[in-house]
């Protein structure tokens, strides 16, 4: 069971970003896996290819994600925001975001230790990154 950050998903969709080759490899690994992201994450996907390639290829793309049988999205509640402000205030000085924050919750909530991301907060924070 892993959890996927924004990242991963950017570097998949976007052929010039600087993660493309290394997001496609992992991608590629990680197929039978179960795999989780955040609502929050979910947002950042979709606001993000949205700005880049234009609403329609992000609605299509967050599609995509929401129908996969091997993505599960984890919400917040008002336990997991409470845990979220907690690693807010404790990271602060790495500027971390609040989206990194409620994932950093739910993966505590849910027992999720590893992480795809190529953001190092979530190694400062503990969790086992994978790229």
């Amino acid at each position: 069971m892993i959890f996927v950050d924004t990242g991963p998903f950017l570097g998949r969709y976007l052929e010039r970003d600087q993660h493309h080759r290394d997001s496609l490899a992992s991608w590629e690994r990680l197929k039978g896996e179960i795999l989780f992201i955040s609502e929050h994450v979910l947002d950042e996907v979709v606001t993000l290819l949205g700005r880049r390639c234009g609403s329609r290829f992000a609605a299509d793309r967050a599609d995509q994600i929401l129908h996969s049988p091997a993505i599960r999205v984890l919400r917040c509640d008002p336990d997991v925001e409470r845990i979220a402000l907690n690693y807010f205030r404790k990271f602060g000085d790495l500027q971390i975001s609040f989206t990194d924050a409620t994932s950093f919750a739910l993966m505590e909530k849910n027992k999720l230790r590893r992480v795809f991301t190529f953001d190092f907060h979530f190694e400062a924070a503990g969790f086992h990154v994978l790229r």
